[in-house]
């Protein structure tokens, strides 16, 4: 049997009550609080991007014109206390946290029914 993939926690830069969340930065600074949470960056990274990286289990997005940041589930193996500071602080600052899961590929073909 397939493992079941990861929940995936999208935490929206909105709150419950509609209002944009703010510094506009959030996001960033969110992810970048956790980057050390995860595999680490290669030792031969070069250019200007050399240094800027964030977890795989926590990291900024756009969806539309809507900042967010996606919480892998993965991380509350790997570090409890740094999952629940991630959605403690979804918490507190009443964002709108969605719950997903990552479709395997070819999940469509295998749900259509042969005519």
């Amino acid at each position: 049997m397939a493992e079941a993939p990861p929940t995936e926690y999208f935490i929206q830069g909105i709150t419950s009550s509609g209002k944009r969340f703010r510094p506009s930065d959030w996001s960033e600074r969110l992810a970048g609080v956790m980057s050390s949470f995860g595999p680490k960056a290669s030792v031969n990274a070069r250019g200007p991007n050399a240094y800027l990286r964030y977890s795989l289990y926590v990291r900024p997005t756009m969806i539309g014109d809507l900042k967010c940041v996606v919480l892998d589930s993965r991380l509350r193996d790997i570090e409890p206390m740094a999952f629940n500071f991630v959605m403690n602080f979804a918490k507190d600052n009443d964002l709108v946290v969605t719950e997903a899961c990552e479709l395997p590929i070819g999940h469509a073909a295998q749900q259509r029914e042969p005519r």
